[in-house]
């Protein structure tokens, strides 16, 4: 492992001297610093095992935006974007240039956006080597040619570097502080990698619709034989990554792209994919990616082994692997593709009352990708006993800068212009809630997604559903006919209505908070109030 003090310089401009930076690093010489630093383990499959401390999630309370003239005016400041003033800002990047002095860091210039047209570079100084390992897979790997001292943005990460809550004005000792105007964002009090992707995916959810007119989405895309790409929204446990991987087409990203006039873009350069209850069986692709070089966080081993126990989170349920995209064999590489010819919406509706397959209009489109709907089911959370209605704007509120409503008049706009189809798929339940009801078929949900895909569904018959207004089709291949209608798979027809007014009842109520800035072709896209009173 040799430290490259010559690039010394462009840190002084920061704060940063006297330190022994440890440049661009492979991920043999990373993965070698790290298990001589003791921050990690190898696996029997060559992966570095890490856990990352108190913190094994993100903390979106403690992601602070600071109050500056880029922001002040245009960042939807609120219960997503906590302001953080410039003297705040000042007093800690002093302190935490202070505390990085000395040390041993590492360093890594790399880009996101696989579109050139819209690509951003980035550099990230990290405290531990498996941190740069991680920004390794997860962002884009430029050419030597392509790097420069000049970065778009920078990003630190100090886990061992704690704010003082009374003078610094956050609310805990950890935090992520995106400074808008200086094009900086700092890390510290937590050694948890996601904070890095996701404080990257928050400036391109700002600077892409803002600056480029780009639809920034957290979703998965792939492309087919033909060309054609597919794009899947969806929150955690709707099958996002499951529903992407498919043998038959290309992956361009699990995870974060982009929607420009002419492509969709994947913003990384690799995965980060959950591992609890991972076996070759259920996700051969992921499965075979924790190879060498690969990086697992807070997983446990079968006892006297160096086996990972993917079935074991006593540690955590968000065990994650990172790894570069070429990992997966079927990888799209440049990670890019024509503009979508369908999207999906993926729900996992434990009120068991969504139909499994759905087509939506554009203003549709527009209502439920601001609702952002999943479920949370009985068993998840202390206190929660029956199906929980969980709504997300644009399906990753949590990353937000700007209004939803930007982000959906950007996607109403793009669905017209580039004559896209909308699908709502629900993955949950049928037959019944959770606990009564059984989760739709894997196997049927992917006969529904590949009818879409090759055309067929297009050309069946629909019908409307009468509360959620949505045209769900008649027949569709391989699939016997009463499961395409949620309420023909209830035995008991009056608790179907009831469970479907009451989930309309939450849509409608969420909702209410857009309704001031909606047209009303926009607010009437929902369930139907008339017949959810009951």
């Amino acid at each position: 492992m040799k430290s490259v003090p010559t690039f010394a310089s462009p840190l002084a401009a920061l704060g940063i001297h006297q330190s022994t930076i440890f440049y661009q690093l492979a991920p043999a010489a990373l993965i070698e610093a790290a298990l001589q630093r003791n921050e990690g383990v190898l696996t029997d499959t060559g992966a570095l095992a890490v856990d990352t401390g108190k913190f094994t999630g993100r903390s979106p309370k403690d992601r602070f935006i600071v109050d500056d003239s880029v922001s002040h005016n245009n960042v939807w400041w609120g219960k997503v974007n906590y302001k953080m003033d410039g003297a705040h800002f000042v007093g800690i990047q002093k302190r935490m240039m202070a505390y990085l002095n000395g040390r041993d860091l590492f360093v890594r210039d790399c880009s996101v956006c696989a579109d050139e047209r819209y690509s951003m570079s980035v550099r990230v100084i990290t405290e531990t080597a498996y941190q740069n390992l991680f920004a390794y897979h997860l962002f884009i790997r430029p050419d030597k040619s392509d790097i420069n001292n000049t970065m778009d943005w920078t990003v630190i990460a100090a886990p061992g570097f704690e704010a003082d809550p009374e003078t610094d004005g956050t609310r805990q000792k950890n935090f992520t502080i995106i400074s808008f105007s200086k094009r900086i964002i700092l890390i510290g009090g937590t050694g948890y990698t996601g904070e890095i992707k996701k404080s990257i995916f928050s400036v391109l959810n700002f600077t892409l619709p803002y600056y480029n007119k780009v639809l920034p989405m957290h979703c998965s895309a792939n492309v087919g034989p033909d060309g054609d790409t597919a794009i899947f929204f969806g929150l955690s446990g709707t099958g996002k990554t499951t529903l992407s991987a498919d043998t038959n087409r290309r992956l361009i990203g699990d995870d974060e792209h982009g929607w420009s006039d002419e492509a969709i873009f994947n913003f990384e350069g690799g995965c980060y994919a959950k591992c609890a209850g991972l076996s070759a069986e259920s996700e051969p692709q992921i499965f075979n990616a924790i190879q060498q070089g690969a990086l697992l966080e807070n997983v446990s081993f079968i006892k006297g082994t160096n086996e990972a126990d993917y079935n074991n989170i006593c540690k955590t349920e968000n065990t994650r692997v990172a790894y570069p995209v070429h990992y997966i064999n079927n990888a799209l590489i440049p990670s890019a593709g024509e503009a979508p010819k369908h999207i999906f919406f993926l729900t996992a509706d434990a009120f068991g009352v969504l139909p499994p397959v759905a087509k939506l209009t554009v203003e549709q489109a527009m209502y439920y990708f601001i609702s952002g709907y999943t479920a949370k089911v009985a068993g998840t959370e202390a206190g929660i006993n029956e199906p929980v209605a969980t709504f997300s704007a644009c399906f990753g509120e949590a990353f937000l800068p700007l209004h939803p409503i930007e982000y959906a008049n950007l996607l109403g706009k793009k669905i017209t212009e580039q004559n896209a189809s909308v699908w709502l798929i629900n993955t949950g339940w049928t037959g019944g809630p959770y606990g009564t009801g059984e989760r739709i078929k894997l196997s049927y949900t992917r006969a529904m997604v590949n009818a879409v895909l090759d055309g067929r569904l297009g050309k069946v018959g629909f019908r409307t559903d009468p509360v959620y207004n949505m045209n769900i089709p008649l027949s569709c291949p391989g699939i016997p006919d009463d499961v395409l209608d949620p309420r023909n798979t209830w035995a008991d027809t009056e608790k179907y209505e009831e469970q479907a007014n009451k989930l309309a009842l939450a849509f409608v109520s969420n909702f209410e908070k857009y309704v001031v800035i909606s047209p009303i072709n926009l607010i009437n896209a929902g369930p139907n109030t008339v017949s959810a009173v009951f």
